[in-house]
């Protein structure tokens, strides 16, 4: 797959790797803006001269609380995807890769090889190793299954209306669904430019109308003139967020990448930093001559907390605005960030914890054990997992977006 792999082949053109006979497989050359990242990180790196924006301030709103907050020593970043895939373009030349484009409809691995059948009277090709960032749903169902869908404007505004040294991270003030979470977001490029976005977590898709709506009811609540504003461009995006879990190793020469080698993180959707850590790790083991297998994106901890976290939201045992709301209030920024990151150490994931009211929590824990008791007894026999499709005759929201 061609996203995963731009991050890849930048990341090998990094460390030096030379010698390898590389070919990326994928029906579509990725090119241009078809989506876009926000993340997280430390100033003075790699991505630093393709950025977009970047931000050491954002805000944290809720109806009863406004919070600004300094992410100090990290900063919230805005990569899109253009620079991304001439970057990959650069390290496609100078790696002397080989492009196939054409979907890889399979793969057989015989524990020494792999053939990577391309369909029709196309030739199969055979490697070493395949790592393989198509879709794939987790290995068995989740016990809670819940999207991050989002559609986002990017407007264009007549005079200077945006603080572009702050984003909005999450504003709370949305309509909230019958059963999930809303949020907007706001990435300021500039006074006049701006990614304005509506988020939900909850279980269904929305109708294209619906979420226009959504967004034009954000522009108001932000105080936006639609008579002032140009939607120059739309973003949509579809993320699954389930307590299933994905398999990353599914033979003995085949990686899974991305959302189906499990970078996203369950209770957020975020998505981006585990595959550039991911992509990091593949470059040096290829470097120092060893397989090309990176580290579980999640420690095991933090994906039992996601699994707790969500069945919490999803029984209503907390609110969203309420859950979040309480992490930002009763930790620094940057514990929250790193926590949703993977990053953080037991004693600070204790002190997140602590942050969340304890009986929702316990119920939520217990529930969760109680569920995977029960996989263990009586193995689950529905069908995997898949996002559902959106309402008959409304445009299906695109599988591009703001991978966060």
């Amino acid at each position: 797959g061609g996203g995963a792999a731009s991050l890849v082949l930048a990341a090998l053109l990094r460390h030096g790797v030379r010698d390898l006979r590389i070919a990326v497989v994928d029906p579509v050359h990725r090119r241009g803006q078809d989506r876009t990242w926000a993340f997280w990180d430390q100033p003075g790196n790699e991505l630093d001269d393709l950025l977009s924006a970047s931000w050491s301030q954002v805000e944290v709103i809720t109806p009863d609380a406004y919070r600004s907050l300094d992410l100090a020593p990290l900063r919230y970043a805005m990569l899109r995807s253009g620079p991304v895939y001439e970057r990959a373009a650069e390290a496609e030349r100078r790696l002397g890769v080989t492009r196939i484009v054409a979907p890889a409809e399979g793969l057989d691995d015989d524990g020494e090889r792999v053939l990577v059948r391309t369909g029709g009277d196309r030739p199969a090709l055979r490697a070493g190793w395949v790592l393989d960032s198509r879709p794939r749903p987790p290995g068995r169902p989740g016990r809670t299954n819940w999207l991050q869908h989002f559609r986002g404007w990017w407007l264009a505004t007549d005079r200077p209306f945006f603080d572009p040294q702050r984003a909005v991270l999450m504003d709370f003030r949305t309509p909230q669904p019958a059963r999930g979470v809303s949020f907007g977001y706001v990435l300021p490029v500039d006074s006049r430019y701006a990614l304005v976005e509506y988020t939900e977590f909850s279980p269904r898709l929305l109708t294209g109308a619906a979420y226009d709506a959504a967004l034009a009811g954000y522009q108001a609540l932000l105080g936006l003139d639609p008579a002032r504003c140009t939607v120059r461009e739309v973003e949509n995006g579809v993320i699954p967020m389930t307590d299933g879990p994905f398999v990353a190793r599914p033979s003995p020469r085949v990686v899974r990448l991305g959302t189906a080698g499990g970078a996203t993180r369950p209770s957020t959707g975020f998505t981006f930093s585990a595959m550039r850590r991911q992509a990091d790790q593949i470059a040096r083991a290829l470097a120092a001559g060893q397989p090309p297998v990176p580290a579980p994106a999640y420690p095991a901890r933090h994906r039992w907390m996601d699994a707790v976290a969500l069945r919490a939201l999803d029984r209503d045992l907390v609110g969203g605005r309420e859950f979040f709301g309480r992490l930002f209030d009763r930790n620094p920024a940057s514990r929250v960030l790193r926590f949703l990151d993977g990053a953080t150490t037991v004693a600070e994931d204790l002190a997140v914890m602590r942050s969340t009211r304890l009986l929702p929590m316990v119920t939520a824990s217990v529930g969760d054990a109680a569920g995977r008791l029960h996989d263990r007894l009586a193995p689950d026999r529905r069908p995997p997992w898949s996002p559902p499709p959106p309402v008959v005759g409304d445009e299906p929201p695109a599988d591009a977006g703001v991978a966060r």
